[in-house]
């Protein structure tokens, strides 16, 4: 049996189980190890995610808070009521000794059982504009740990460091081979002959996640014939199910340039983005707090193109890489293929411009998150155990 023990509370998206998960295994490998029980809801990505990766999963009712007022507010006392009772039951049955949140729908349950309990909390957040849930645990975590050091998100009752994202296994692991000249190459050579790419030629990664962007997919393959004239080639992830248009305007593009047809790849989708980073020299992105977060620690610099829906978070997501060099920010409103044309053609032709921006990108940020992380959770463990 493990010396510690430890409730991990978050879900819904990628964005909130993918650090969770990367946690989990940072806190396994320490010298004791660690007994990992993680609170999720029936729903959400962790409901499969988290058994394939070997931790018991323990279910809470999704309890929402309303953005606007309907029907479901006057739900919300009862639901989040059986929320938390849920939550504590699996904070005394794991015999947790701490809970770590990573916000959304499940921490805010996790954060009051907890506190009823006496059991210490630490935060994580993501994002660098946090969300309700984690402003109120933060209130009385022992705890909080940011990704991004502008986020203004405090512990009041204890402690603020800033962490840097728990990144991905194998996104840590392509980390530790850029260290070096040599490792770096080897696996350029390595993704570029599983992706069909030419590990010699700059290659510019067009990525809007999973689901896609359409400003993206429209903007950039207008630009194709001028992307690949620098000598480049292009990857672009269309996202599932979105490739048919870009194929085809990438076809049209391609009709007396042969050089665009052998040289512009287009995926819907890959599950082993540690590939596609592995190859890249310059990503155009949206700039979630998981993408910026892992550029930063490859040393990638990249064109960031935020969000322009919700709260404004993506932007400042990627403030702080930007103010350091290491990225530009263009408005998704103003990228068109005119623009793909004038500023990501100049950089991908300045070799010099992109490996300053790589080395300042670099330095913006932690890259040992998991590991660092998982040492605040194990101390704030054993100060709670001394305050019992």
């Amino acid at each position: 049996m493990a010396d510690l023990g430890v409730l991990l509370a978050g879900g819904g998206s990628a964005g909130h189980v993918n650090p969770l998960l990367a946690t989990a295994a940072a806190l396994v490998a320490r010298p004791g190890g660690a007994d990992v029980t993680v609170l999720g809801t029936a729903a959400g990505l962790e409901h499969t995610l988290v058994p394939e990766a070997g931790y018991p999963l323990r279910i809470v009712p999704r309890a929402a808070l309303p953005r606007r007022p309907s029907p479901e507010l006057l739900r919300l006392p009862g639901n989040l009521l059986g929320a938390v009772r849920a939550a504590a039951e699996a904070i005394t049955s794991s015999g947790a000794q701490v809970v770590v949140g990573f916000g959304g729908y499940v921490a805010t349950p996790a954060y009051l059982a907890a506190r009823r309990l006496g059991v210490p909390v630490v935060i994580h957040e993501q994002n660098a504009r946090p969300g309700l849930a984690n402003r109120l645990g933060a209130r009385w975590a022992a705890t909080v740990a940011l990704t991004f050091p502008s986020t203004p998100l405090r512990a009041p009752r204890g402690r603020t460091e800033v962490t840097g994202l728990p990144l991905r296994a194998a996104v840590a692991a392509l980390v530790t081979d850029r260290a070096t000249a040599e490792g770096a190459a080897s696996r350029r050579a390595r993704a570029a002959a599983e992706l069909g790419l030419d590990p010699r030629r700059r290659t510019l990664l067009v990525t809007g996640g999973s689901l896609g962007a359409q400003r993206l997919n429209e903007a950039v393959p207008a630009a194709a014939a001028e992307l690949v004239a620098t000598g480049a080639q292009v990857l672009h992830l269309t996202g599932r199910g979105k490739d048919a248009p870009v194929r085809a305007a990438v076809a049209a593009a391609a009709e007396g340039e042969p050089d665009v047809a052998s040289r512009y790849h287009v995926r819907d989708y890959l599950s082993a983005m540690e590939l596609a980073y592995a190859c890249a020299d310059l990503v155009l992105c949206r700039s979630g707090a998981g993408t910026v977060s892992e550029l930063a620690a490859l040393g990638l610099p990249a064109v960031y193109v935020p969000l322009p829906v919700g709260n404004g978070e993506q932007r400042l997501n990627a403030a702080d890489v930007v103010a350091a060099g290491g990225g530009v920010l263009v408005d998704d409103a103003d990228l068109d293929g005119a623009w793909v044309r004038s500023r990501v053609t100049a950089l991908l032709a300045d070799g010099g411009a992109l490996a300053r921006m790589g080395a300042a990108a670099a330095g913006a940020g932690p890259r040992d998150g998991a590991a660092h992380l998982a040492e605040l959770v194990a101390e704030a463990a054993a100060t709670g155990a001394r305050r019992d």
